[in-house]
């Protein structure tokens, strides 16, 4: 399986090695270590559209793409959900034509690639575009992509969420969204049921579902209150 089998002899070497070393070194290795995890993350990342489109589920094994890479991955589907939707933004694309396309965010992929950034920081750009309007024109959208990037090598996590919120202050100073950003973004997910039966609910209500439920919420709740 190409150099794979390299790695994991590599990977045995240094799990087998019984070392001495300074509070110092040992962070200068835990920093290096993690550049190494994160580089392997993005090229696990790039596989999985290799894997979407060159086989169904059924075919793998699975009822979905979640469910395939979560029993061959041993992690959870909502953890193998959210490899997927990475995926998608920062792995490269290919056209009908065979022809390979730069990922949806090329800077973000690259920097992640090379180790400078982490899972924290991803998290915290693709959901800096996730509430960005869409309204908002590709040239911007790509610039404030290259700005976040270079943010996100250069600060730690909660430095980048902070610039994020300026940046998307400044795209959409008046907060307008539009009935299609609110579509793109509404949804509701419910967890397993816990041993009690009860089950964990969280989503996003467009104003109108809100309002909806505000309403019969406050019936129900005045029915309570009679005596």
């Amino acid at each position: 399986m190409y150099s794979i089998e390299v790695l994991e002899a590599s990977v045995d070497a240094f799990c087998a090695e019984s070392v001495e070393m300074t509070a110092s070194e040992a962070v200068t290795v835990m920093a290096r270590l993690e550049v190494v995890q994160r580089r392997l993350s993005s090229r696990g990342t790039g596989l999985i559209p290799m894997v979407t489109s060159q086989a169904s589920p059924v075919e793998l094994g699975g009822t979905s793409y979640a469910d395939v890479l979560s029993r061959r991955l041993h992690i959870s589907k909502g953890a193998a959900r959210r490899r997927i939707a990475d995926a998608e933004q920062l792995a490269p694309r290919r056209v009908l034509t065979g022809e390979e396309m730069a990922p949806q965010l090329p800077n973000v992929a690259a920097a992640l690639s090379r180790g400078d950034i982490g899972e924290e920081h991803v998290r915290i750009i693709r959901s800096f575009f996730d509430r960005l309007p869409v309204v908002v024109d590709a040239p911007t959208r790509d610039a404030a992509e290259a700005q976040l990037a270079d943010m996100a090598v250069r600060f730690r996590p909660e430095q980048l969420r902070v610039g994020a919120e300026r940046m998307l202050a400044l795209l959409n100073p008046d907060g307008e969204f539009s009935d299609v950003d609110r579509a793109r973004r509404r949804g509701i997910s419910i967890g397993q049921q816990g041993f009690d039966g009860m089950s964990p609910i969280t989503g996003l209500l467009d104003p109108e579902t809100r309002a909806y439920l505000d309403a019969v919420f406050s019936k129900l709740a005045t029915r309570h209150v009679q005596p």
